[in-house]
């Protein structure tokens, strides 16, 4: 007795497994169960970012963080090996200026 008729599709039903993890592997997120440790970079190293305050503490920059959040503006703050930097887009580089000077008067 041939029994072809039944090892072909299971064959070709392995192929296809595989061939699904092997796109799962190459195209998935790469979420790690451990996150990695965050670095601290020099305040050129925050691509388009540009920086508008170098404030003395963190809690210094969060307050100002709201400060620019309050007024529409989207900001980060960054701990850079120069110390904390408050850092904003570009577009919204001069508002920012203006709001943390009219915030610091």
């Amino acid at each position: 007795m041939d029994h072809t008729y039944l090892l072909t599709p299971l064959i070709g039903f392995a192929v296809v497994g595989l061939l699904a993890l092997l796109l799962r592997w190459t195209f998935g997120r790469g979420r790690s169960l451990v996150p990695r440790t965050p670095r601290k970079g020099s305040p050129d190293d925050y691509g388009l970012l540009v920086e508008v305050a170098s404030p003395a503490d963190p809690a210094h920059g969060r307050r100002l963080c709201r400060v620019l959040s309050t007024d529409g503006i989207r900001s980060t703050l960054v701990e850079t090996t120069d110390g904390p930097r408050v850092m904003v887009w570009p577009p919204d580089e001069e508002a920012a200026r203006l709001t943390l000077a009219r915030h610091l008067d």
